[in-house]
């Protein structure tokens, strides 16, 4: 019966394969490279294949290198930061355009917040030096006051707030994009009959509107959950300098200095590996943890 059903919809299976090869080409047959690649010692001259297999020795190499658990401490920190400030606000701004009384005034604040991202970081770190550089605009305006300046952009105390608040700023008005699509799903009646009832906005919030959005806050968390090694690594090579690397080196800037300036490919590959395999853990127990506590999760 499954030959026969394919046969009669042949045509569709034909249309289906390019996406097929895609996927196999260029999302898992470069997860396989990865796998393999990391237990490795890559060789120019013998490529992928030919080069000899070393075992656990990347994994050991890199759990007894004195960078490790600094970055790693980092990464986690950074992580957080950026989780603890970053995931609540698109949600209160999504409630909050969601209640504009005025469609136009919606559309055009929409548009502003959107903008931030679709600036590359470079302009992102253009505009960031611009304002907290030595001779930038907040530095000029505390001069003006105080008759002193900060060095924001080489201190190790304003690099995570630098780094986090302009995170945040260029994502914010994208990250509400699903949080609304996710509101205008919701009946407009339950607003209505909570109106009659007598129950404020803070009410109507907290028991229709949340409730509503409480699977798309859960995939999303769980989403963020699974990346906490992941802590923006094309910002922070932009962003961070020699005076702060304590605070700002992370494991993507260390796999890009193994692997690409040192040229230690197997061992930036094992160290990426460990990252995919610790998000993928993750991403698990919190599913597991979201479908037990909360009655949702990502499947």
């Amino acid at each position: 019966m499954l030959w026969t059903r394919i046969w009669k919809h042949r045509l569709l299976y034909l249309l289906f394969i390019p996406a097929v090869v895609y996927f196999v080409g260029f999302r898992y047959y470069p997860m396989v490279l990865q796998a393999v690649l990391a237990f490795k010692q890559y060789s120019l001259m013998g490529g992928i294949w030919g080069s000899p297999w070393t075992g656990l020795d990347n994994f050991k190499h890199i759990l007894a290198h004195n960078d490790f658990y600094r970055v790693l401490r980092n990464t986690v920190e950074i992580s957080l930061l950026r989780l603890a400030f970053g995931f609540f606000p698109p949600i209160i701004l999504a409630i909050l355009l969601f209640d504009l009384a005025s469609s136009k005034f919606r559309k055009i604040s929409q548009t502003v917040l959107y903008i931030p991202h679709f600036f590359s970081w470079v302009i992102m770190y253009a505009i960031a030096y611009a304002m907290f550089a030595n001779t930038g605009f907040v530095n000029q305006v505390l001069e003006a006051i105080t008759g002193r300046t900060f060095a924001f952009l080489t201190s190790e105390n304003w690099f995570r707030p630098i780094l986090v608040g302009t995170g945040v700023w260029k994502e914010l008005g994208w990250g509400t994009i699903i949080y609304l699509a996710g509101l205008t799903a919701l009946d407009p009646a339950l607003f209505e009959a909570a109106k009659i009832d007598g129950a404020g906005p803070l009410k109507r919030i907290w028991h229709i509107t949340l409730p509503g959005l409480s699977s798309i806050i859960v995939f999303l968390f769980t989403i963020q959950i699974g990346s906490i090694l992941y802590a923006g690594g094309e910002q922070v090579l932009l962003f961070y300098n020699p005076a702060t690397y304590s605070v700002g080196d992370i494991i993507d800037t260390w796999v890009y200095r193994q692997g690409i300036a040192q040229l230690q490919i197997s061992l930036a590959t094992a160290m990426s590996l460990f990252q995919s395999l610790f998000g993928l853990a993750l991403v698990l127990l919190a599913n597991k943890a979201a479908r037990k506590y909360a009655g949702t999760g990502i499947w």
